[in-house]
């Protein structure tokens, strides 16, 4: 009987093992403010939206605020509305400045906070996203937004943490956009054939022409003394006759 006992509480703690591996497994990861899309091209323009989720169950998120990177400065930002939320620009001086469409940018944004107004808060449950369009994307291989997501009950989570290559993920990720090199374009403009070579063509066709000229005088010139030996033949033959 107590054999029989051991062996019921053995497999009852496996099988809970094995049921709390399962669940460890199938549990969905945190939620946490993310980039979209997460890919760009260097140099382009884009239109990205912040997504950020309510992570709470009792509060809801009323306010949200993006550092933009200051190795990375984007010379055009513009936030588009949301509804019942205001919104606020910071800029920052810019040492050297962004070239956009030819002229010199000296100041760029450094961080946008969206501040919700009446019911429009980020309820338990639900997300929000905060669309942005930024150009031309600076020539970095990622671009790490720092993000601030402040609660009605004051707590204020930070995700600020940058992921390292090979590394896990942080607790607090911040989002990142991945930027990859323009593509080169295919109608790009042939290369021009050196002077020198050009110079040397030139010469070469210049001397063939020089030569079948040349050809051409000479061979009039047989012509015409053909042609005079020819006459004088047939005005001696009247006279040898007579």
């Amino acid at each position: 009987m107590l054999r029989h006992r051991r062996s019921v509480t053995a497999a009852g703690l496996a099988l809970g093992a094995v049921a709390a591996v399962v669940l460890g497994v199938a549990a969905p990861a945190s939620a946490h403010v993310s980039v979209n899309p997460k890919e760009a091209t260097q140099g382009g323009y884009g239109r990205f939206a912040f997504r950020v989720p309510n992570e709470s169950d009792e509060t809801s998120t009323t306010k949200v605020e993006v550092v933009l990177p200051e190795n990375a400065p984007v010379g055009s930002v513009s936030t588009m509305p949301v509804p019942g939320w205001t919104v606020a620009v910071e800029k920052r001086k810019v040492d050297p400045p962004v070239q956009v469409h030819g002229s010199e940018v000296t100041e760029a944004v450094a961080k946008i906070t969206w501040t919700a107004t009446g019911d429009a808060a980020v309820k338990p449950g639900q997300f929000q996203e905060f669309p942005v369009s930024m150009g031309p994307l600076p020539q970095v291989d990622t671009m790490v937004f720092k993000a601030l997501q402040t609660y009605s009950d004051g707590t204020v989570v930070r995700w600020i943490e940058e992921p390292a290559a090979g590394a896990e993920e942080p607790e607090k990720p911040a989002p990142v956009l991945t930027l990859t090199a323009a593509a080169p374009t295919e109608d790009a403009p042939a290369p021009a054939a050196p002077a020198a070579a050009a110079d040397d063509d030139d010469d070469s066709e210049g001397g063939a022409g020089l030569a079948f000229g040349v050809a051409g005088l000479v061979a009039g010139l047989a012509g015409l003394v053909l042609g005079g030996l020819a006459f004088a033949r047939t005005r001696r033959g009247p006279a040898a006759t007579s």
